[in-house]
């Protein structure tokens, strides 16, 4: 049962557990054992543009509101962008070569209902589909719901990006449904679709998480040994 009667009868949502506004997320770096998230800094930007260039076609991104970067002025642009925003907040990703790989962000956050949000992924191709690119996500679901208490977690994509809703979806966020013409980038329409996971769902998740993101669970050229849907 999701909601309770009021005194006059009416349905009303359960009360909210915990203590109300949660802390705002410090801006400091996330390490993991594939992985670490560091505020990105303009000192970054030469790491990026390498990153990125290995996407010789340019499909990473597509779904993002930048167009491909040319230039290291370009890099140093958006670094510098980066570093001075509090929300969205960005992270640099290094692997554990100490090589950039890609960045991503927390946003929309919302210290007074414990909601937060991760948004502007962009992975190197050779961060893609591996233990590391989980870790990456696996660490702000982390920092928010263990470290600073929060009772939902987003993410949304542009409906019509398959990998992103796939990815959504293996990490075990809820499809809540797309938002028709949500907004305009990149002079076209997106439909947005939303997705989340919320603080009671969490503990199972992370235990899957844990499981699968054992070294145990990869063999020597770091194929997965079980799926995350089945750790």
């Amino acid at each position: 049962m999701d909601h309770v009667l009021n005194e006059l009868g009416q349905p009303v949502g359960l009360p909210a557990e915990g203590s109300y506004p949660r802390p705002r997320p410090p801006h400091v770096p996330l390490a993991g054992h594939y992985v670490t998230l560091s505020p990105t800094r303009e000192r970054h930007a030469q790491g990026l543009l390498d990153a990125f260039a290995e996407d010789t076609r340019g499909a990473g991104w597509t779904y993002l509101p930048d167009a491909p970067w040319q230039t290291l002025g370009d890099a140093e642009a958006f670094c510098r962008r980066a570093q001075g925003s509090a929300d969205p907040m960005f992270y640099t990703i290094t692997d554990d070569h100490g090589i950039i790989a890609g960045f991503c962000s927390l946003l929309r956050i919302d210290p007074a209902v414990g909601s937060i949000e991760a948004g502007f992924i962009h992975f190197a191709p050779r961060l893609q589909k591996t233990a590391a690119a989980t870790e990456a996500m696996v660490l702000l679901l982390r920092h928010a719901f263990d470290d600073l208490g929060y009772r939902r977690f987003e993410w949304k994509c542009d409906a019509l990006n398959g990998p992103s809703k796939a990815a959504a979806q293996r990490l075990g966020f809820t499809y809540e449904g797309t938002f028709r013409q949500a907004t305009i980038y990149k002079g076209r329409n997106r439909d947005t679709a939303w997705f989340s996971i919320l603080d009671g769902e969490w503990p199972a998740l992370n235990t899957r998480f844990t499981n699968w993101l054992q070294a145990t669970n990869f063999d020597a050229s770091g194929k997965q040994i079980r799926r995350l849907q089945n750790c």
